[in-house]
């Protein structure tokens, strides 16, 4: 099994623990090597990372990737996240030419099951394999000529077709599109791989992917305000919710953050434990923050109107900002 991160010295320690839950639960797996596209990790941060995949056997190989706006021929703007986003999509021209697939993984996830049959999936004729992120804002989806009954897709865990990525010219179809973007969209990297290869993504299970807010979402919600969401059963949504293979810790109510309530977080901190960064205090200063959006959860369960209501204009208005940034930059040149 091939495993990609890319990561800079502020994820590091959260890719410490998804390597370790990673080690830890394929220890039955022959073979498991690790790539971690490294945007100017520090080499006693990278000594650390060796030492986890020593102490599991396991081999770690780090490829510098410099300054990644270097390898943009247009300005870039990630929109607030930090670039290393952008990263995977050049995993095809830094990965080794040998290699025919690869799992990519957010820093921000953590390994709960084994992953063999997610790695033996047949992707057929896709290029790569994603789980479905209903919960999208429409107007994202607009703005990457998808349509309502069109599915979007998670970019934070993908199962890629290395041979297919290359003799396609993937790489450069993403640029292009982001480009064609004005090389600014509400989710960067996201969107170009979901408006950049529709039709070439093959919906994986929840479970490979679950994003712990859905936890409070019902099956029959989501289905209603997204309806390729079909292509995921009720049974394969409750499996999730209790099993998760891959837990993905997407959102504001993050396990390393003081007052958070997040209810998969003693996954994180059982592994963070295992890591050279165990006993690192959690961030402090947002504890009101976290208890309200935790309060939020539980009224997506009595009422979840009242969650798209807010998540609606919260989202609204950052891409509403977004926009009329695109339009100042317009007006100057």
């Amino acid at each position: 099994m091939n495993v990609v991160y890319a990561s800079n010295d502020g994820y590091v320690r959260h890719l410490a623990v998804s390597m370790c839950s990673l080690f830890d639960r394929n220890r039955q797996c022959p073979s498991l090597t690790v790539y971690i596209m490294s945007l100017g990790l520090s080499e006693e941060n990278a000594a650390k990372l060796m030492e986890i995949g020593d102490r599991y056997g396991r081999r770690l190989v780090i490829l510098e990737m410099g300054d990644l706006k270097e390898r943009f021929e247009f300005q870039a703007d990630t929109g607030g996240y930090d670039i290393s986003i952008m990263a995977r999509l050049f995993m095809g021209e830094v990965l080794p030419e040998h290699m025919e697939r690869v799992l990519y993984l957010d820093c921000d996830t953590v390994v709960a099951r084994p992953l063999r049959r997610l790695w033996e999936t047949d992707l057929k004729d896709c290029v790569i394999g994603a789980v479905m992120e209903p919960t999208i804002y429409k107007a994202v989806k607009e703005s990457i000529d998808l349509k309502e009954e069109d599915p979007y897709y998670n970019s934070g865990v993908l199962l890629v077709d290395l041979e297919a990525w290359r003799a396609g010219g993937t790489q450069q179809k993403l640029l292009d599109y982001w480009q064609s973007k004005d090389g600014k969209l509400f989710a960067s990297d996201q969107d170009v791989i979901n408006g950049a290869l529709k039709g070439r993504i093959k919906s994986l299970p929840p479970e490979y992917n679950f994003f712990t807010n859905y936890r409070y979402f019902s099956y029959g919600d989501l289905k209603q305000h997204c309806p390729s969401y079909e292509g995921v059963t009720e049974e394969m949504f409750v499996t999730a919710k209790r099993h998760p293979a891959v837990i993905h810790y997407m959102g504001d109510e993050r396990p390393w953050i003081a007052g958070n309530l997040n209810h998969y977080r003693k996954a994180y901190e059982t592994y963070l434990a295992r890591t050279p960064w165990a006993g690192t205090p959690k961030e402090r200063g947002r504890e009101l923050y976290m208890f309200a959006y935790h309060m939020m959860d539980y009224a997506t369960v009595l009422w979840p109107e009242v969650r798209w209501l807010i998540s609606g204009k919260v989202g609204m208005k950052v891409i509403e900002g977004r926009n009329k940034g695109k339009a100042e930059v317009s007006d100057e040149t």
